[in-house]
């Protein structure tokens, strides 16, 4: 993902990129196609992903929203580096912290603080550097003695205080942010907030919720995906509205995840 030809205020820059997984029908047949795929296909592609084109600039806040399994998730993970693009061209020019990312990569038989250093080193941070945050991380995180205990010990909300207080001492100009909020409590997702607030002015944020009273509140722009296709981006109380008339209009049937 070169940014050498990227424009000074484009930050992310998407054209035609689509995302496809094998879906295999039985479990042998991931053998078959790791011997015989060059002369035929053991496999159906899943589609998470179409012809996606939009640029992200520098100091914006977008958010995305859709209904589950429409896509938003799988786009931010190619942003993040987690996947790569079956289709397209993906540019990123930046450091990025996946706040959607770092709780899955937590041992669940490491410390707090101990998963505190691998994530970190994961976002490129020294140990040098992590060492003199560390005080700074365990204040934002607000687990008390807990820091120190094993993460198997932890609620889900715990571990999201972990992950987004190393995300705040990361050194980066991309904040990604996927419903990491949404189990919290009320007083740390202030704190977030705040955080979120003061980052705006220096970096650029991208946001997944399904709160489009959120999305409305500290976004810049929005974008709305549906089934693998951008259905709509722009204003986002336009595009929230948009959403949320899809929402009233459209039932809750299994055929939106059919393979096709």
């Amino acid at each position: 993902m070169s940014s050498s030809t990227l424009s000074d205020d484009i930050v992310i820059h998407a054209l035609n990129v689509g995302k496809a997984y094998n879906i295999y029908d039985h479990y042998e047949d991931r053998m078959k196609q790791a011997l015989f795929g060059r002369f035929r296909d053991f496999h159906r592609k899943y589609w998470a992903l179409r012809d996606v084109t939009l640029d992200i600039r520098r100091g914006e806040c977008v958010g995305f929203v859709g209904r589950n399994g429409s896509g938003k998730t799988t786009f931010l993970q190619m942003v993040c580096g987690i996947t790569a693009p079956t289709t397209g061209d993906l540019r990123v020019k930046g450091n990025v912290a996946p706040i959607l990312a770092l709780g899955a990569t937590f041992d669940l038989d490491l410390t707090g603080r101990q998963n505190a250093f691998v994530s970190g080193a994961i976002l490129g941070v020294g140990r040098k550097t992590l060492e003199a945050r560390m005080d700074a991380i365990a204040d934002f995180a607000g687990l008390g003695d807990f820091f120190d205990q094993p993460v198997k010990f932890y609620s889900s909300g715990m571990q999201a205080r972990v992950a987004f207080a190393v995300c705040t001492q990361a050194d980066a100009t991309i904040l990604v942010v996927d419903e990491a909020l949404a189990v919290g409590d009320a007083a740390f997702q202030k704190k977030c907030f705040d955080f979120i607030h003061d980052f705006r002015k220096r970096g650029t944020l991208l946001f997944v919720s399904h709160s489009t009273e959120l999305t409305r509140e500290i976004c810049d722009r929005a974008v709305f995906i549906d089934r693998g296709v951008v259905r709509m981006q722009g204003d986002p109380a336009k595009v929230c509205a948009a959403y949320e008339e899809d929402i009233l209009n459209a039932k809750d049937s299994s055929e939106r995840f059919e393979f096709v």
